[in-house]
């Protein structure tokens, strides 16, 4: 009877015990199965979101760098606009008067100045007009410093580039004398002129126009 007693009682105390070590298992087994955050996730997560911040900054800077280079070309490009006051094509002559009389040299030149490289005549604009004359991809900048042509300017031929002026423009050479700028032309077709500024001497502004009109 008191064996028996004693079995129960133990039987009882085992069976708590096994009762708390399955709660207890339970529990850590709900621990273990809960959803928790994984630092790799977590990381890879941090380094997306950094990654996209980035493109996003990038985007800014090569948006406002476009922007920049698009504002300083267009600044160039209306700046160059605004240098030239008048432009158009016209066929050019040579000459070089210097008082010699050599091919018609009718003496020195109207506008004051001496010939020298870069002097250009002209039937109509005023004296001292600052022209830039180009002719395949070659471009020289000078003045009006005389009159003519004469009767040619009737015919189109509205520039008379010095001698040394012409011959670079035709073939990027120098002259064969002051007064033969060689190379087999005598005329140049299609030069391109702008005016830069318009000189203070005698003349009118505008399109070239025929000697005397």
């Amino acid at each position: 009877m008191q064996q028996r007693a004693i079995n129960v009682i133990l039987t009882g105390v085992t069976g708590t015990a096994l009762a708390g070590m399955l709660v207890a298992g339970v529990a850590a087994a709900s621990d273990d199965s809960a959803p928790s955050e994984n630092p790799n996730l977590s990381q890879e997560a941090v380094a997306t979101g950094q990654h996209k911040a980035s493109e996003k900054h990038s985007d800014r800077s090569d948006a406002k760098s476009d922007s920049k280079g698009d504002s300083a070309s267009d600044s160039k490009r209306a700046k160059k606009d605004r240098n030239v006051l008048l432009s158009g094509k016209t066929t050019a002559s040579y000459f070089w008067d210097d008082g010699s009389g050599v091919n018609g040299d009718t003496g020195a030149p109207a506008g004051g100045k001496p010939m020298q490289k870069g002097l250009f005549a002209s039937p109509s604009w005023p004296m001292h007009t600052k022209v830039k004359v180009t002719y395949k991809g070659r471009s020289i900048t000078g003045f009006v410093g005389d009159r003519g042509p004469g009767r040619p300017s009737h015919n189109g031929v509205m520039l008379d580039l010095d001698t040394y002026t012409f011959r670079y423009l035709l073939d990027g050479g120098k002259p064969k004398s002051k007064y033969n700028a060689g190379g087999g032309e005598g005329h140049l077709k299609g030069v391109k002129w702008e005016v830069l500024d318009w000189g203070p001497g005698a003349g009118k502004k505008g399109a070239p126009r025929p000697f005397g009109s």
